[in-house]
C-alpha cells in the first residue's frame, strides 16, 4: 500500500473533526446561534470544545457552572424571576435601571455584551462555559477605586481574539510549536495563547464570582473570598475543586451540590459515656477548609442530628423535634439575615446580619449533650447539609428536584453499647 502524503491528512483531518461535531454546530444557518465560526470567543458554544475534549466536556456538562443560568438552575431561576424578571426577554433591568449583576456570574457570556435574553445564543445559556474561563486575561479585582464592588464578568478582562491555554503553550494557525500537528492548530475556532496561564491556576480565576456579593442594601451575602483571606491559608481553589483526574484538571468543579465534596471538608467524632442511667455525648466537629462551612449562598445551612435508639431500633431521644434552628440552635450552623426590625428576611430584602453560627475555617467546635434515656444501645450523630432553608424548600417545592430538596450527609458517627 502506498503511503498517502502528509498534505492529504492535513486536508482530510479537519473535515473529519468537523463531522464529529453535533449537526447543529456544523453550520451556522442562524446568526443568533453559536458555532465554531462565531464572531467572538464568548459566542462559541462549549459543544464545539467538547467535540475533541470529550472527557472534560462531560465533566463540565454535569457541573453547576454549566447549569448556572436562570433558564437551567431552578433555585437561581426562581430568585431571578422574582427579583429581576424574565430571562427570555431582552433589555431587562433592575428597579434602579441597571444591568442585572446576577448575569455577570450566572451568564457571563451574555454579560460581556450586556444582553439579558439568555436563549438568544447557545453560549449565553451555557452558564460559565469553556470560552468564558479560557479567555480570561486579567483580574481587575472585585473592588473599584471608589470602593464599590465590581463582580463576575466585570472583574475581568477577556480576550476578544484568542483562547488561553493553561498549559502555557501557543496553538495558532500562524505560529505552531515544533512537531505540532496542523489539525489541532487549524481546528481551534480561535488561536490558543499561553501567556496568561498563571491566572487560570490561581484563586483570581474564581474570585470574580466567589469573592463576595452584597445585596442592593449593602448586606453581605456571599463572602467566600473574604473568608479565605481571613483564614490565612494559602491554597488555591483549584487544588480542591479541580483536583487532577485522569491526567487533567477535573472540570466538574464540585461544590455544595456534590455530597462527596461536602464530606471532604468536615470531620466529626462522637464520644458517649454512661453515668447514673444517663448518657453524656460529646460531638467534635472540625472544619478543614480554608473558608467557612457552609459557604457561598446565604441560605445554605448545616445541622447536627443526634439520636439515641434502643436495641429494637426505636428512637428514645433526639436533640430536636421539628428542626434544630428552632429546638436546638447550637446544632444549627447557618447565616441569618434580617430586616430593619430584626426579623429574619430573605437575601434580596435583608437589611442586616442577625447571626452567623457557621463553622469558621480550620477550627473545631464541641457540642455536649445529656441524653436522659434508659436502655440506650446506639447513639448516632449525623451532620446534614442543606442547600436551602426550610422556608425556601416549602416556597420552591414545585421547582425543586430531590437532590435540591433533601439534605446531604456531610458526616456520620455512632457509638454502640
Amino acid at each position: 500500500m502506498h503511503e498517502l502524503p502528509h498534505a492529504f491528512f492535513k486536508l482530510l483531518l479537519p473535515a473529519t473533526l468537523l463531522l464529529s461535531l453535533p449537526l447543529s454546530l456544523q453550520a451556522n444557518p442562524d446568526p443568533g446561534k453559536s458555532s465554531s465560526k462565531a464572531g467572538a470567543p464568548h459566542e462559541v458554544s462549549a459543544e464545539v470544545c467538547g467535540s475533541c475534549h470529550k472527557e472534560i466536556f462531560a465533566e463540565w456538562k454535569g457541573s453547576m457552572h454549566a447549569q448556572s443560568s436562570a433558564l437551567v438552575d431552578p433555585i437561581h431561576g426562581a430568585f431571578y424571576r422574582k427579583v429581576i424578571g424574565d430571562p427570555r426577554q431582552e433589555g431587562v433591568l433592575t428597579k434602579k435601571g441597571k444591568y442585572p449583576v446576577c448575569l455577570r456570574c450566572h451568564a457571563p457570556n451574555a454579560a460581556i455584551q450586556k444582553k439579558t435574553k439568555l436563549d438568544s445564543k447557545i453560549a449565553f445559556n451555557e452558564g460559565v462555559n469553556c470560552v468564558f474561563c479560557h479567555t480570561l486575561t486579567k483580574f481587575k479585582g472585585t473592588t473599584k477605586p471608589d470602593g464599590k464592588l465590581r463582580l463576575g464578568q466585570a472583574a475581568y478582562e477577556n480576550s476578544k481574539t484568542a483562547l488561553q491555554a493553561p498549559s502555557g503553550k501557543n496553538y495558532s494557525t500562524s505560529e505552531k510549536p515544533a512537531g505540532a500537528s496542523a489539525t489541532a492548530a487549524d481546528f481551534h475556532p480561535f488561536p490558543m495563547e499561553g501567556g496568561k496561564s498563571v491566572l487560570l491556576k490561581s484563586n483570581d480565576a474564581c474570585m470574580g464570582c466567589h469573592d463576595r456579593r452584597n445585596n442592593f442594601h449593602g448586606v453581605p451575602l456571599c463572602a467566600t473570598g473574604t473568608e479565605i483571606a481571613d483564614s490565612k491559608v494559602f491554597t488555591s481553589c483549584q487544588s480542591c475543586h479541580m483536583a487532577t483526574v485522569n491526567g487533567h484538571a477535573d472540570h466538574s468543579m464540585a461544590g455544595g451540590h456534590n455530597e462527596d465534596m461536602v464530606r471532604r471538608g468536615i470531620t466529626m467524632a462522637l464520644d458517649v459515656t454512661e453515668k447514673a442511667g444517663q448518657y453524656q455525648a460529646t460531638v467534635k466537629l472540625i472544619n478543614k477548609l480554608p473558608h467557612k462551612f457552609p459557604t457561598g449562598a446565604p441560605f445554605r445551612n448545616v445541622y447536627l442530628k443526634l439520636t439515641a435508639y434502643d436495641d429494637g431500633g426505636n428512637v428514645l431521644w433526639q436533640n430536636y423535634k421539628t428542626h434544630p434552628m428552632k429546638d436546638d440552635p447550637k446544632a444549627a450552623f447557618v447565616y441569618i439575615l434580617g430586616d430593619d426590625e430584626g426579623k429574619p428576611a430573605m437575601p434580596p430584602k435583608a437589611k442586616q446580619v442577625l447571626s452567623d453560627s457557621r463553622l469558621d475555617p480550620n477550627t473545631e467546635r464541641v457540642l455536649d449533650y445529656t441524653i436522659p434515656a434508659d436502655k440506650v444501645k446506639v447513639v448516632r450523630a449525623e451532620l446534614l447539609y442543606n442547600l436551602l432553608l426550610p422556608k425556601l424548600v416549602t416556597q420552591l417545592d414545585k421547582v425543586l428536584t430531590d437532590d435540591l430538596r433533601n439534605p446531604k450527609q456531610a458526616a456520620f458517627a455512632e457509638v454502640r453499647f
